[in-house]
């Protein structure tokens, strides 16, 4: 089985400790990391823009990218919240193997 990183990005540290237990919660994610204190640059509106976000960085299998993709959508307050797919070529088989059965 594929494992898939999803990538996302939330500026309020309460919200985004929220959407990662909804998702683990739901078995749509292994897990969830949040890293604290990223710095997005981005138009907006026409504007540009400057935000400190937190990113999280979503691991799950590939077959459930697109619904974790939709529930994301659901739960996140942006109006357009990013959802970036990277597929995951290798790793420690172990971890992978975690990572399958938490979402299994």
């Amino acid at each position: 089985m594929a494992i898939q990183i999803l990538l996302s990005t939330i500026d309020d540290e309460s919200q985004a400790r929220r959407l990662a237990a909804h998702l683990v919660e739901e078995r749509l994610a292994a897990c969830v990391s949040i890293v604290p204190k990223v710095t997005s640059v981005y138009k907006w509106k026409g504007k540009l823009e400057e935000a400190s976000e937190l990113l999280l960085v979503i691991k799950t299998r590939a077959e459930l990218a697109d619904r974790l993709t939709a529930r994301l959508a659901e739960l996140h307050p942006y109006d357009v919240p990013e959802c970036i797919v990277l597929e995951v070529v290798s790793g420690h088989q172990p971890y992978l193997d975690w990572v399958i059965a938490e979402t299994g």
